[in-house]
């Protein structure tokens, strides 16, 4: 028996590696099947060379557990160890035997997984002792036993092993017995292990028989060995791409499109990306990347070697050249990261521009679904904005589908208004909009429908890439003002007139919490409508904004909503009811008119006097009295709007005027619908 200790420059060395270099404790299963994998991977590079000539066998990687020993074990048919490559590859932490046998046989070797010489050692963070039981392909070399407690000492004996390959056993530690549970290390081998290269058994395969599941002769193959991303496009029919697809989401629907990468130079790098059906929430796209090293699982968090908006992407991508740390938790990043991502990107854009141009129909149809990725990838990357700008589209409420350019022809001069501003009209909803929609229409111009998560930040974006075109949302304002082609004809009411319109219909709009309502005129054609509601772009753009990114734009969001009731001065009907208005109350309000006016002179001379005069200079009775004359006003003021209240509350055309514009902007809820319907039937 052979005795020594491990070399290590220190004797705290496993509570580094328990502690700092693995920060997943359930990572040491994913290195110690990758070892077996190795191993098998050499033998068969061996044999294929001719320097191993004894039969290969079965080269399947098995996993066992004993829940009454504690144990867990790993165990391969592959290349085995001799005594001196036990002291060589595991007694000497960190000298890797994957790196020196790529070196030796780089033409030639099956795909080696390891790196580092540090995979084997994470077997201790579960483990309060290893085992291995070794038995080397070299004829005559005698099977090997090593076994250490987490110390840096060792044994090392010969043994007797029936069969080449390697057993490593770990006895589980007290803190770690979850490890012993059968679903817990299937759980794991499916994560990590589901593509490796050679086959990985875990326990025979169940059938239902009798009431019960029951075991069958059957190896439970956990994993893929030959996964579609390893293989030919050529080889692939689009059922195989969906398949897989599936195995990698189960329960996700069919993707839109995929990607087949293949690349061999300037680095090495191989995988599928699926374009899924994005859902309105982007956050729940993410992470759904897997990030393969030679078939082996590193993570699904590759934020670091694709853009952000590649992210909402699914797929695999696996790449010897992507660096890592040591553990192979988590991404470097290096010049290779960089060049990496800007060719997945290139990638990403090339396949749509092609499936674009070769098949539109087809595009269109998935436009729907993939305009979030798009519009995002547009608004986070210039260079994918350049290439995208060919094949993005923009949709109308009659549900046709342009280019930038194409739209651009269709609106042409029709839609610049006076000052040559191109004026791009979109609706959010085509339903609640309609009547606006319809109103433009009507004029002869398009409508786009822009519904999408990100489509406030798109309009944005299009109005800075555009020249001289703004995006108007089509219930702004009205029509002819949103595309102003002449003068505003001008509001023909006096003063007074407006100040008794403005109280007449405030006294009857509604109480909506948060929002609030201003009144405004327009001299429009009597066959526009009479009353209707309107909400200022820039104001409504800021808060649904606020809604998507928080932070400083949350001001915005805080604000009440704020909505224009616009009363047309031209309508036959407001020209009647101020009529009727002015029959009704002006007797009533002509005395309240007189007394304001001389209030308000008399208040007008006394500041008069105080002009060029400092605050202490004025006498206390003067400023008295200028207050006196305010409470005056202000009571007579309130008097007056009593007196257009009352008229108002008993004339039922006001409230409806106000229900009918603030239905048709989808307003119109609850209490006050029931109450509009109940007063149109009475009006009839």
């Amino acid at each position: 028996m052979a005795k020594g200790n491990i070399g290590v420059t220190s004797d705290n060395i496993f509570p580094v590696i328990k502690k700092f270099l693995y920060s997943d404790h359930e990572i040491f299963l994913r290195e110690l099947v990758s070892n077996a994998v190795d191993a098998t991977q050499k033998l068969k590079t061996l044999a294929s060379v001719g320097e191993y000539k004894g039969e290969l066998g079965d080269l399947t990687v098995r996993i066992s557990v004993d829940k009454k020993k504690g144990t867990l074990t790993i165990s391969d048919h592959g290349i085995g160890m001799t005594s001196e490559e036990i002291e060589k590859y595991i007694n000497q932490i960190a000298f890797s035997g994957a790196e020196e046998f790529l070196e030796k046989y780089k033409n030639d070797a099956q795909a080696i997984i390891g790196h580092f010489g540090l995979g084997f050692y994470s077997s201790f963070m579960v483990s309060k002792q290893v085992e291995i039981f070794t038995q080397s392909h070299k004829e005559e070399a005698p099977a090997q036993h090593w076994s250490c407690d987490g110390s840096p000492q060792y044994n090392l004996e010969d043994t007797i092993k029936s069969a080449r390959g390697t057993d490593i056993v770990l006895h589980i530690d007290d803190d770690n017995k979850d490890f012993l549970e059968d679903s817990k290390i299937q759980e794991l081998l499916t994560k990590y292990c589901k593509f490796l290269p050679i086959e990985i058994a875990f326990g025979k395969k169940k059938e239902w028989k009798d009431g019960k599941n029951v075991e069958t002769e059957e190896d439970n193959i956990i994993n893929n060995t030959n996964p579609a991303w390893t293989r030919k496009p050529a080889d692939l029919k689009e059922e195989d791409y969906t398949a897989f697809y599936h195995e990698l989401q189960p329960m996700g629907e069919d993707p839109l499109f995929h990607i087949h990468l293949n690349v061999d130079y300037p680095f090495n790098l191989t995988g599928i990306l699926y374009f899924p059906k994005i859902k309105n929430n982007i956050d729940m796209q993410r992470n759904k990347i897997q990030l393969y090293c030679n078939q082996v699982y590193v993570t699904d968090h590759v934020e670091n070697i694709v853009p952000e908006y590649l992210t909402l992407l699914h797929g695999v991508i696996d790449s010897p050249d992507i660096p890592l740390n040591v553990s192979r938790s988590y991404l470097q990043s290096d010049a290779n990261v960089k060049k990496i991502s800007s060719h997945i990107t290139k990638k990403v854009a090339d396949r749509l521009a092609e499936i674009f141009k070769n098949d539109r129909p087809n595009f269109e149809d998935k436009w729907d679904n993939l305009k979030v990725f798009i519009q995002y990838g547009m608004l986070s990357d210039e260079k994918f904005y350049e290439r995208a700008e060919k094949f993005a589209l923009l949709k109308n409420v009659d549900n046709k589908y342009f280019t930038f350019e194409e739209y651009k022809t269709l609106v042409g001069e029709n839609q610049k208004d006076k000052n040559g501003d191109l004026i791009y009209l979109y609706a959010n909803n085509a339903d609640e909009q309609y009547s606006y929609i319809q109103h433009a229409k009507d004029k002869g111009y398009d409508v786009l429908i822009m519904d999408g998560q990100l489509d406030v930040h798109v309009v944005s974006q299009l109005e800075q890439k555009f020249e001289k075109t703004r995006f108007v949302r089509v219930d702004s304002d009205v029509i002819d003002k949103i595309i102003q082609k002449d003068d505003t004809k001008q509001v023909t009411l006096s003063e007074h007139q407006k100040e008794a319109l403005i109280a007449v219909f405030e006294s009857q709009l509604p109480v909506v919490e948060k929002t609030n309502f201003i009144i405004t005129f327009e001299q429009l054609s009597a066959t526009s409508n009479p009353v209707f509601v309107t909400q200022n772009e820039f104001m409504r753009r800021m808060k649904e904004m606020s809604a998507l990114q928080g932070g400083m734009m949350s001001f915005y969001g805080e604000m009440p909503d704020s909505y224009n009731l616009v009363v047309n001065s031209a309508h036959p009907v407001i020209e009647k009811l101020l009529l009727d208005e002015e029959t009704a109350c002006n007797q009533k309000t002509a005395p309240i008119e007189t007394e304001l006016s001389e209030l308000k002179n008399k208040q007008e001379q006394i500041k008069e006097t105080h002009k060029g005069k400092k605050d202490e200079e004025i006498p206390t009775s003067e400023k008295a009295e200028i207050d006196e004359l305010q409470k005056n006003i202000d009571q007579l003021t309130t008097d007056k709007k009593s007196i257009y209240k009352s008229y108002a509350s008993e004339n039922n055309q006001i409230r409806q005027l106000i229900d009918l514009a603030l239905l048709a902007n989808n307003m119109l809820k609850g209490e006050a619908l029931a109450k509009f319907v109940k007063r149109s039937v009475e009006m009839m």
